[in-house]
């Protein structure tokens, strides 16, 4: 097999050097496929109070807010819609209850659009998931 080579005035490419600059372009820019994000953004709503708070927490990390005590494990945008479909991992301790070390108040996975699917229920608190980034 011949390989041709390619003439751009002083240097000469070779077909297999376009083509392994490209493989290596795909290798590098297949992080940009990956939609778990790092960061995200709950909505949480104090019941009594009807007040709410913006709250932007880094994944993996406890974030205490009053007793709550939040921590997201993972978060992922769907990669099909312009109003993408967020996915998350959440854990919740609620720090008043004696046996927190051993029970979740919520431990599981939510969806944005769809909130009813594993609900977070407590008589304090809500939890909505507005951005994954």
């Amino acid at each position: 097999m011949k390989i041709k080579s390619i003439d751009l005035g002083k240097s000469k490419i070779t077909i297999i050097s376009v083509l392994f600059y490209l493989f290596t372009i795909c290798i590098v820019h297949a992080d940009d496929l990956d939609y778990f994000g790092k960061k995200i953004d709950i909505r949480i709503l104090d019941k009594l109070s009807s007040k709410s708070k913006l709250l932007k927490l880094n994944i993996g990390e406890n974030f205490l807010y009053k007793n709550l005590e939040i921590k997201v494990l993972k978060c992922k945008n769907s990669k099909f819609d312009d109003n993408p479909e967020i996915t998350t991992y959440l854990q919740v301790k609620d720090n008043k209850i004696s046996n927190n070390d051993e029970v979740f108040v919520f431990n599981g996975w939510t969806f944005s659009s769809s909130p009813s699917v594993q609900v977070f229920d407590h008589p304090v608190y809500d939890l909505w998931i507005l951005k994954c980034y």
